[in-house]
């Protein structure tokens, strides 16, 4: 199943994607008197997609929204979590003049106030002259979890959608120990407009493709295979460190960061099957 959150009856709902547009839970309730959380995050909580599945599946009638014509938001705003994973892949850590860690992901969190959705403005603050931002996928925790083995890492998978993440990068290069300040300025994650449940994508995830695009030119791309530490894997690792709340995010790191500048458009491209084009414009006010 292919969720997203729109603007609907004037305020942010969770809705599927249904025959060919944008079905929200709203209308699917008003027409089966069922009772299915509207807000994505209380969703994954309740966890039953099965169930709403066979009722999506069962009814008639129902007017969807036309793809084009809604304005879609993050798919929630309060995750409990994010994770970022830095220099996964070997070749974006060569762009950084930095040694790929080998033994142990680079991880960092981020704060919720960096989310901001599909076709939201990435504000470049004024701390900043060199802002990069950064294609990857998102994996989204489905379960309350701690230690879970990377056997049994999709079992707490609740799907997979895409992301940009910026980075300050000349407060970075700094110092390292700016990470946290680098990361964190509002508006510096973008995530969504799809997530795609765990059933819908293939066990092996290693011939996925990730893009970083500006301006429609490709500025980076590789396959998740050549990641350093493999999506299941950091699942696993981080659960081991922190128990898993549903709705926690892991942005699993990026083939390359691409510098942007006031006016680009910037989008993350992950040739998962449903989860479309993640774009965001640029903006130095």
């Amino acid at each position: 199943m292919r969720f997203c959150t729109i603007i609907y009856n004037g305020r942010e709902q969770a809705a599927i994607q249904h025959r060919g547009g944008v079905l929200p839970l709203a209308e699917i309730n008003r027409l089966t008197s069922s009772s299915f959380p509207t807000d994505l995050l209380e969703f994954i909580c309740y966890g039953d997609v099965a169930k709403l599945t066979e009722t999506a599946g069962n009814l008639s009638g129902a007017q969807v929204l036309a793809v084009d014509d809604v304005v879609f938001c993050p798919p929630y705003r309060r995750p409990r979590k994010i994770f970022g994973i830095g220099l996964n892949y070997r070749e974006h850590a060569a762009d950084l003049d930095e040694k790929s860690p080998t033994e142990e992901p680079a991880s960092f969190m981020k704060p919720d106030t960096t989310i901001i959705g599909h076709r939201e403005q990435i504000i470049l603050p004024p701390q900043s002259h060199r802002v990069t931002a950064e294609a990857e996928l998102g994996i989204v925790i489905g379960k309350q979890c701690k230690d879970v083995e990377e056997k049994e890492a999709r079992g707490v998978v609740f799907g997979y959608t895409t992301v940009i993440d910026m980075t300050a990068e000349d407060i970075l290069r700094k110092n390292p120990r700016f990470l946290t300040r680098a990361k964190s300025f509002d508006t510096f994650f973008s995530f969504g407009p799809w997530v795609v449940t765990v059933d819908e994508v293939p066990t092996d995830l290693r011939s996925v493709r990730v893009s970083t695009i500006v301006n429609g030119e490709v500025k980076a791309t590789n396959i998740v295979a050549n990641m350093t530490f493999q999506p299941d894997y950091l699942v696993a690792f981080h659960s081991r460190v922190m128990t898993f709340q549903p709705g926690d995010l892991i942005s699993t790191g990026t083939p390359g960061a691409a510098v942007i500048n006031h006016g680009d458009v910037v989008e993350c491209h992950v040739d998962i099957d449903g989860l479309g084009i993640l774009k965001n414009p640029v903006t130095r006010p």
